[in-house]
């Protein structure tokens, strides 16, 4: 189970991603307290955390904000990811278990009924391809950057009309991973984290 610091972190986390908190909004710990239900050593345990994530900035005698969004910073997180991304798929071709295929193919079949939740089982998929190459470090790096990508995207993402094809090359990515195919998978990823960014900046060029 996870503790309450983790809670409050995944908690606060999904409202900044989401832009509930908004870029540069005071945090209000008190608020964030009451809202979560959680105490408040958790909450300020998972602000901890999100400052050292890059989502929280802290200000002595100022206070705490959201940190602010950039979109030029797209193009330098999709080439951290464009590096790292292949290598996971890559490890996951070589390690996944039977369990992780087992969720992998759960993943492939919810691809046929993903409906407009396509950004949410994007999310899923790549967090479960960094649970499957068995490397924590790895997979805390990139669920790090990841986070950050993706608050750039939901700047956009009620506009983004050409996303389908792009999440649906994730089929072709889970295929190789549960076929064992290292090669076909670490391309297939490298392909696919070039594709949505592009994607994505023909939206944010006209935000």
């Amino acid at each position: 189970m996870a503790s309450l610091a983790d809670q409050a972190y995944h908690a606060i986390r999904g409202l900044i991603v989401s832009l509930e908190l908004a870029p540069g909004a005071v945090i209000d710990e008190r608020q964030l307290v009451e809202r979560l239900a959680i105490g408040r050593t958790p909450v300020r345990e998972a602000l901890r955390r999100l400052a050292q994530e890059r989502l929280v900035e802290v200000y002595p005698r100022r206070g705490m904000f959201v940190t602010g969004v950039d979109v030029r910073e797209l193009a330098r997180l999709s080439e951290v990811r464009e590096v790292l991304e292949p290598e996971a798929a890559r490890r996951a071709a070589e390690r996944a278990t039977d369990a992780d295929r087992r969720e992998l193919g759960a993943l492939l079949v919810e691809l046929d009924t993903a409906g407009g939740e396509l950004m949410a089982l994007d999310e899923r998929i790549h967090r479960a391809v960094y649970r499957a190459a068995h490397n924590d470090l790895l997979e805390a790096t990139l669920e790090q950057y990841y986070v950050l990508a993706l608050r750039i995207w939901s700047m956009a993402l009620d506009r983004a009309h050409d996303l389908e094809e792009a999440v649906e090359e994730h089929r072709a990515l889970l295929e190789a991973i549960r076929s064992g195919d290292a090669e076909r998978a670490a391309d297939t990823m490298r392909a696919h984290v070039q594709n949505f960014e592009q994607a994505m900046h023909r939206v944010l060029l006209t935000v």
